[in-house]
């Protein structure tokens, strides 16, 4: 990645901007009195840095760029979207490769989700990809305990209130159905927090299983559990230009 030497922006940003860590990371190394700006410890995260010109030290050694890192993730059920968990949970990251450790989940997946979960070191792609006005859609295959019929689908199209927001699907399509439980495709244009899980619970229909099986243009597909691999630059690409499935 070539750094804009014209560019300023606060010391925590700079680390996470170079790729070194996540800004809490920096946050918490520069509040620690590990960094240095241009020689000098700096323990204000909002220092103004020169990207590109000033030199960065953690622990006594010079941050340098590092290249940039895209890693799709198929995220198991009853695994966290953490780096760490208080309550001793497994993480995402104990399945993540040892050049991953440092690498930011881009948006989250609760515990009891699965599927397409992706992570990189580079802030602004992330922030493309989860920005509100981004409108980068997610598509999820979702069983619930119900009977779907053209009324299920459209109210879900329609939205609900929960909890004072309102919760909708931009579109919701019948994959399978059985005697009690049913597959669902659910398409979003934006993401609140367990979103999908709040939708069917105004309507009091409880959710058997959540799997994230695209984002944007790009689809989970025969990706093994619990498996990471790397992204390809067409595969970057249809995330931020591509259109759900």
């Amino acid at each position: 990645m070539k750094l804009n030497s014209s560019e300023r922006t606060g010391l925590a940003r700079a680390l996470s901007k170079m790729g070194y860590c996540s800004r809490t990371v920096a946050h918490a190394l520069i509040k620690d009195g590990r960094v240095r700006l241009k020689g000098r410890l700096s323990r204000d995260p909002e220092t103004p840095v020169r990207l590109g010109r000033d030199e960065i030290e953690v622990d006594g050694d010079r941050v340098r760029t590092v290249q940039h890192v895209y890693l799709m993730m198929n995220k198991p059920r009853g695994v966290v979207t953490s780096a760490r968990d208080e309550k001793g949970r497994q993480t995402v990251y104990s399945l993540m490769p040892e050049n991953g450790r440092w690498l930011a989940p881009v948006g989250r997946l609760d515990k009891a989700s699965e599927g397409l979960l992706l992570f990189t070191n580079d802030p602004a792609w992330a922030a493309r990809i989860t920005a509100p006005e981004s409108r980068v859609s997610k598509t999820y295959h979702v069983q619930v305990r119900a009977i779907a019929n053209a009324d299920l689908l459209d109210r879900l199209m329609k939205g609900q209130h929960e909890s004072g927001d309102f919760l909708r699907a931009e579109r919701a399509t019948l994959l399978r159905q059985g005697t009690r439980n049913c597959w669902i495709e659910i398409v979003l244009d934006e993401g609140r927090n367990r979103h999908i899980r709040r939708m069917f619970a105004a309507l009091k229909i409880d959710v058997v299983r959540l799997v994230r099986v695209a984002i944007g243009g790009l689809e989970l597909g025969a990706l093994p559990k619990g498996a990471v691999r790397e992204l390809t630059d067409s595969e970057r690409q249809a995330i931020i230009g591509g259109k759900s499935r």
